[in-house]
This record gives structure tokens, sequence and C-alpha cells, in this order.
């Protein structure tokens, strides 16, 4: 009775654990694991699980065991051969110092051996080194490049230069020499503004300038390249240009740059006279069309005014009337109305003087107006283009001087374009209003003469 007590006791704690290993140790067809049908079979089950988990236990403590073994056989492989890079390192670092000593031994030997050939050695790199940097910007590579390669190695050189390099780089100096000094005339590569490269004759007045088909080059060092120039000089320098290819003599008149470029590039980059005018804008436009009016119209005044006057001096000398003008006019309603009274010839009078006063004046408000108004136009673009100038500091601040370029120049641009304006006008209208006044001086003269003649007559006959 006990033992079949003691026996149910171990089923019911051994069953889950028996259970778990069934499930880990079975095959996949769980299906087909056999079922205990008694207690002595499941017992028996039991102690086979039992026995299966200790060997496969075993066979992982022995895996373990030998793994350890391996891993402990590999750290002592590598602590080896540590060990004997650290004693090849100490003995290594103790060969580099002794080379360092040895090495600056030996260049105080050199050093003090070489004693004024050392400096002529750092001359010689300097000036190899100064050549090529020149030669390579310089308009003279055009004419065939100088050896490059000679002048970058010796300047970069930490050897003693050798006797044949010494000559070469004096022949290098005396080349570049000869260049600078001469004017060439040979053919090269030229870039043109379409973008393609053909080959052209080229006239090099030294380092300084180049001119092809009567236009100036520009040298690209980085491409080591004549390039055309889009835009050119004005037309003053642009002239001696052609005249210079064209030349026959030893000495013709030519625009160089003696910047190498630099001014050149200056002077295309200024703007020409029109565009300088279109800096003005709509404001500018205005004042430059105003006074074209005004001075059109003041000019044809001032023809008719003179025209005007000849003909009145031509009246006074004359016995004739002649009512082309207007004191014949005058004389001619005087000689009309010679029977009336004193006071109704002078009212007819005052009337034609009044009305040839008028057209002696015609249209010189305009030419007036205009020179008043044209300064005042200048001030408005002015006031327009700081705002532009103002707004431009506001969104991209006052680091970038061309941001504020337009406004500034629209200001300037207005501002010259009206005293321009106003300066010639306000001369012209006070030419022609004073011309104006002297005539009708004249007319106010003669009417008033030949009202005081009719009085005369008048109080003879009473």
């Amino acid at each position: 009775m006990r033992t079949l007590l003691t026996t149910l006791l171990l089923f019911f704690v051994l069953w889950p654990t028996a259970a778990l290993l069934a499930e880990e140790t079975a095959s996949p067809p769980k299906a087909s694991k056999p079922q205990p049908r008694s207690l002595d079979e499941l017992l028996i089950m039991v102690s086979e699980g039992y026995e299966t988990e200790r060997e496969i236990n075993r066979r992982r403590v022995e895996e373990f065991i030998k793994n350890r073994d391996h891993q402990e056989r590999l750290l002592a492989d590598a602590m080896a051969v540590i060990s004997r890079e650290e004693a090849k390192s100490q003995i290594l670092e103790v060969e580099y110092n002794e080379n360092e000593l040895a090495i600056g031994t030996s260049q105080a030997r050199m050093t003090e051996r070489l004693g004024e050939l050392g400096e002529l050695f750092g001359v010689v790199r300097q000036v190899a080194a100064d050549l090529g940097a020149q030669t390579w910007n310089s308009l003279t590579s055009s004419d065939g490049g100088s050896q490059q390669e000679l002048l970058d190695r010796l300047g970069r050189s930490t050897e003693l230069p050798t006797t044949a390099d010494l000559e070469k780089l004096w022949l290098e100096l005396q080349r570049e020499i000869t260049k600078q000094g001469k004017v060439s005339r040979y053919r090269t590569t030229v870039l043109t503004i379409e973008g393609t490269q053909e080959e052209r004759e080229v006239i090099r007045a030294g380092p300084f300038s180049a001119i092809s088909n009567g236009r100036y080059l520009l040298w690209e060092p980085e491409d080591q390249l004549l390039r055309e120039l889009g835009r050119q000089p004005p037309s003053n320098h642009l002239d001696t240009a052609e005249s210079f290819a064209n030349a026959t003599t030893y000495f013709a008149k030519f625009s160089v740059d003696p910047s190498r470029g630099g001014l050149l590039l200056a002077l295309i980059d200024t703007p020409s006279r029109t565009e300088r005018v279109q800096q003005g804008g709509a404001v500018g436009a205005v004042i430059i069309v105003l006074g074209v009016v005004a001075l059109i119209v003041g000019v044809w005044r001032w023809i008719v005014i003179a025209i005007t006057s000849s003909k009145i001096s031509a009246q006074r000398n004359s016995e004739t009337i002649d009512v082309n003008n207007p004191l014949g006019r005058i004389l001619e309603v005087a000689e009309r109305n010679a029977n009336f009274d004193t006071e109704t010839l002078e009212l007819k009078l005052d009337e034609v003087v009044l009305r040839e006063s008028s057209k002696l004046e015609n249209f010189l408000w305009l030419v007036k107006t205009v020179s008043v108004i044209s300064p005042l136009l200048g001030l408005l673009g002015t006031v327009t283009g700081m705002i532009q100038t103002f707004q431009a500091i506001t969104l991209f601040g006052a680091g970038d001087p061309k941001m504020m370029a337009g406004g500034i120049s629209q200001a300037l641009v207005t501002t010259m374009l009206g005293l321009i304006v106003a300066i010639p006008l306000v001369l012209l209208s006070d030419t022609l209003a004073n011309s104006v006044r002297k005539l009708i001086d004249i007319l106010d003269e003669k009417s008033a003469g030949l009202i005081a003649l009719r009085s005369e007559k008048d109080n003879v006959g009473g």
C-alpha cells in the first residue's frame, strides 16, 4: 500500500516534467507519441526521459569544456603575438630615435659644409617659384609655354640643384624677359564668345594686352587659353587695336593694360552712356522726354524770334509798311485808322500790341516750366532710388554693396539728368524772354510814338 501511494505521488509530481521533456525531445509528429497505459509504463517512460536528459546535459558539459580549452589556447596564442610585437615596437622606437639623431647630425653637417651654397639654394628655389607663378599667369604663356615642370620642381625641391638645372633656369629667365619686351605676332588657339576654339593670328604687346581680329583677348591661367571678351572696351580704345594690327611702321598707337587684365575688366564693366541713362529708370525717361521737347520748342521759338527781330529791324529802316512783321501790322492799323480820335487809336494800337506780344511769347512758358520742374523730377528720382536702397538693406543687409548699387545709381542719375536738362533750358528761357521783351518794348515804343504824334496833330488842328 505504501509503495502504491509513493508511486502515485511521484506520478503527480513528475507528470508535468515528463510531459515537458516529452514535448522538447519528441520528434515533430507528436501525434505518434506513445501514451502510457499503466503506471508502470509511465514510470518506465519517466525513467527513460530522465536518463536521456542526463545524457544531453553531460554532452553539453563536455562540449563547453572543450570550447573553453580551445578559447584558452587562442588567448594564449594572441598574448604571445602581442608580446612579440611589443618587443619589436620597442626595438623600432629605439631605432627611430637613433635615426632622428643621425638625420639631425647629418643635416647640421650638411648645413655646415654648404656654407654660402645654402643661401644660393634658397635663392634658386625662390626665383624658380616666382618665375613659375609669373609665367603661369602671364600673357606670354600664350606664345609657347615655359618649362613649367622644371620651375615647379626647382621651387619645391629640397635637394641641391644641378648645374644643368641652373642653366635651364637662367634660360627661362632670359626667355621671359625677351617675351615681355617685344611685340609678337603668332598663331594660337582662341576661345571665342560662342564657346568654340579657333586657330587665330594673335598680336601680343608684351605681357600687357593681346588682340585678334581687332578685338581684345584675355588670358585664362586655369585653362592656359586666350579668351575673346564678350564685351569690348569703348571705341576710342578698340579703334587703336585695329590700327595697331594693321600698322606697318615701328611706332603705332595702342591702348594697353598695365595691370595685365585688371583695368580691362574694370573698363568693360563700366556702364556705357546709354546704360548709365537707363539706370535712371522711369523718372529719368520722363526727364529726358520733357527736356527734348522743351529744347525743340525753345530752339524753334528762338529761330522765330530771331526772324521776327530781323523783320522788325528792317521795318524800322523802311518807309514801306510790311504786314509780315508785328511792327508793320501796327503801322498798318495806325494808317488804316488815321481818321479816328486819339483815344480810339490808342485802344486799337493797344489791342494790336497785346495780340503781337502774345504771339511772341507763345510756348515760352513750356521752356520755363520744364527748366523748373526738371530738378524737381531729379529730386523725385533721388528719393525713389534711396527708398530702393533702404529696401535692399532691409532685405539683404548692408554687407553686399552691389545690392544697393541699383537704387544709388537711380538717385544719382536722375539728379544728373535733372540738372543737365535744367541748366541749358534756364539759359534758353531767359534768352528768349529777354529777346521777346526787347521786341515788345519796340512795339510799345512805336505805338506810344504813333499816339503821341496823333495827339499832337489834334492839338494843332484844334
